[in-house]
């Protein structure tokens, strides 16, 4: 985009002149959360862009995916299997959100 390299101080005064603001915010987690799952960005680098009135959020770090799993489906594995709520949650991540298979996981059924 920019021929050669430009430090850190030019490239904010370009974007003063271009009437755009920046400033990193110091997050340690940044957390998206989607219908079926949640993307999780640890360690990030969250940098806030200002120009024309609008703010834009700039999102570097390493990223995992993580099953989003209802509450209601982890009480009623925990119910069903008669265990702790957190071994149900555990059951509901190794099974990819199937209740039934939780539930037969946490049972010896099967």
């Amino acid at each position: 985009m920019f021929p050669g390299k430009i430090n850190p101080r030019q490239m904010k005064k370009m974007m003063k002149q271009l009437g755009m603001e920046m400033e990193e915010l110091p997050a340690r987690e940044v957390v998206i959360k989607l219908e079926d799952r949640e993307i999780v960005i640890e360690n990030p680098t969250v940098n806030v862009i200002r120009a024309m009135g609008q703010k834009t959020y700039q999102i570097t770090g390493e990223e995992r995916e993580v099953l989003a799993i209802p509450e209601e489906d982890v009480k009623l594995v925990a119910e069903q299997a008669g265990v702790s709520t957190e071994e149900a949650r555990k059951a509901l991540e190794k099974t990819g959100g199937d209740l039934a298979e939780a539930i037969v996981l946490l049972t010896g059924g099967g």
